[in-house]
């Protein structure tokens, strides 16, 4: 059983930058595939980034066309978390960003199906 909690979430004027975290319970915290989803009113909770384990000793960062260049996803396995440093923000971008993880297959890492656990979710604005 994995636990996750965000935080980090807030107001911040467009073209402004914030950076989330989210700490996981559990000793196996390598061994999952990280992502972070985001869900605005009235939409369907979309992938945002992801750091695929392969499972070796590598991960590898994958990211939503919508965010590419502006957020970047990282992870820190000694402190059990991972971090988005989410820059150039626009107001498309508020919503609440929730953290999961799983054992997502090849390509599967951007499919909210493919992840078992979930935080409550942090609360982004953008605006001005």
């Amino acid at each position: 059983q994995v636990q996750l909690v965000e935080s980090g979430g807030g107001l911040v004027q467009p073209g402004g930058s914030l950076s989330l975290s989210c700490t996981a319970s559990g000793r196996t915290f390598s061994t999952y595939t990280m992502g972070w989803f985001r869900q605005a009113p009235g939409k369907e909770r979309e992938f945002v980034a992801a750091l695929w384990w392969s499972g070796g000793i590598a991960y590898y960062a994958y990211y939503a066309d919508s965010v590419k260049g502006r957020f970047t996803m990282s992870r820190d396995n000694a402190k059990s978390t991972v971090y988005l440093q989410m820059n150039s923000l626009k107001p498309e971008d508020a919503a609440v960003y929730y953290c999961a993880a799983g054992r997502p297959p090849t390509a599967g890492w951007s499919l909210k199906g493919n992840y078992d656990y979930w935080g409550q979710g942090t609360q982004v604005t953008v605006s001005s």
